[in-house]
């Protein structure tokens, strides 16, 4: 059991970012350029705006969907720098709000920046990219993936995570 002390529970996403680079070590092809890269799961996400910089207050979360209409989300501003954070202070996230344990509505605690599930007891950690504090969930929340143009308009362009429910993240 000697080899099981440096194992770690990492997400889907940490695992894929590691498959990858191991993917490139071991010989395997590497994209060309970032451009040339076909998206994750070959899924295609559309842009939606989903608010203004100006619209947002520290701690007050705005209730948003992405991909699509049946997709709740939140989007935040909280107040320091967060992993995936967007805007100025790089502060803006943004998380579907379905637990992914059994897709229960989360809610936001400002005191320490979580999405709480009132149904099992998830708690997921806002600040570090939507990761799991404890609960009964399997996955990390899914983090949406924001960008800011010249104007602060704040856009979502893709999913992290599946989103509680779905075989894919995008229904047409």
């Amino acid at each position: 059991m000697k080899g099981c002390a440096r194992l770690a529970d990492l997400g889907r996403r940490q695992f894929l970012t590691g498959s990858a680079a191991a993917a490139v070590a071991v010989g395997a092809a590497a994209p060309r350029s970032a451009a040339a890269a076909p998206p994750l799961a070959g899924v295609v996400y559309p842009s939606a705006k989903l608010a203004n910089v100006a619209d947002l207050a520290v701690d007050q979360p705005l209730e948003i969907t992405y991909p699509d209409p049946s997709s709740p989300g939140v989007l935040l501003k909280l107040g320091a720098p967060a992993t995936g954070g967007v805007g100025p202070d790089g502060d803006i996230v943004a998380f579907s709000t379905l637990c992914p344990h059994k897709g229960f509505p989360l809610g936001y605690h400002a005191a320490d920046k979580s999405l709480s599930c009132p149904g099992h007891y998830s708690r997921f950690d806002c600040e570090n990219g939507g990761q799991q504090i404890w609960g009964q969930a399997t996955q990390n929340l899914p983090q949406f993936k924001l960008r800011v143009d010249e104007r602060g308009d704040i856009y979502a362009e893709g999913v992290d995570e599946l989103i509680y429910g779905r075989l894919s993240n995008v229904l047409a």
